[in-house]
């Protein structure tokens, strides 16, 4: 276990380099004994920064939930991160590319919860009756790092590789549909360029959400009444550039849409 000094300076550095453009160091090969827990804390030092320059928390992001992804990144468990008001855009909102380092984007499904969730022991009954309604989103992954070759400690720190992300206004009710089954498809510039369905995320959506509840339940950390939940990529991650223009629709849900403008700082 990494002493307070170094989880400090290194969430600092993580910090430092998302306020500056500049990527910096890999916890993994700074510091090649760290584990998860680690990680956690570096992100929660992350995190402190952000608070303290006048962010507030609004949500979580599950990451690294489908197989696809997965294999991108060559990182094979799921993990957490904490999304912020200052990361959330509206429906048809055009991101500034640069004010992000290296951008890469995914499809999926939103939850809003009018209930606390409270792990251990959330089932995916109680994250249906817990949801006030499901809406497709985009989440625009980054990385602080000098590239994509990551390891798990390192998105983990990184607060799950999340850069900001698009939440659309379509809202449906989750007791009416089978999310599982529920087909995406997203577009680019016009274009079929992925489609995925539900199952590719644990199964479920509702299922990743289940996992996420009880996670931060063993951590004392609980799912609050308000928050938005970022249920994990249902498509491979795509790349972006300048003018890039994309919709994500889901079946029996509806769709969210986005255009990126600039071009990335690294």
């Amino acid at each position: 276990m990494l002493d307070n000094t170094k989880i400090e300076s290194l969430g600092d550095a993580l910090y430092d380099a998302l306020r500056s453009g500049r990527p910096t160091q890999k916890i993994s090969a700074l510091e090649p004994e760290s584990d998860i827990e680690d990680a956690y804390r570096i992100q929660l030092r992350m995190l402190e920064r952000r608070l303290e320059a006048g962010d507030e928390v609004v949500g979580k992001k599950i990451g690294l939930t489908s197989r696809a992804i997965q294999d991108a990144l060559g990182v094979y468990q799921p993990d957490f991160g904490q999304v912020t008001k200052r990361m959330l855009f509206e429906d048809g909102a055009t991101i500034d590319l640069s004010k992000l380092m290296q951008p890469r984007l995914e499809g999926e499904l939103a939850f809003r919860l009018k209930e606390d969730l409270i792990g251990p022991g959330v089932t995916v009954t109680d994250v249906i009756r817990a949801t006030d309604y499901v809406t497709p989103c985009f989440e625009i992954v980054d990385t602080r790092f000098e590239d994509w070759k990551i390891k798990i400690q390192d998105t983990v720190a990184d607060n799950a590789s999340c850069g900001v992300f698009v939440l659309g206004d379509a809202k449906a009710d989750p007791r009416d549909l089978d999310l599982s089954l529920a087909g995406m498809v997203i577009e680019k510039n016009g274009e079929v360029v992925a489609t995925g369905a539900g199952a590719a995320v644990q199964g479920s959506p509702v299922m990743a959400v289940a996992w996420l509840a009880n996670t931060l339940g063993r951590l004392g950390i609980p799912l609050k009444a308000g928050e938005i939940i970022l249920s994990g990529a249902q498509a491979p991650l795509l790349d972006v550039r300048d003018g890039d223009h994309f919709t994500c629709e889901i079946a029996g849900i509806g769709s969210c849409e986005m255009r990126f403008a600039g071009r990335a700082m690294v």
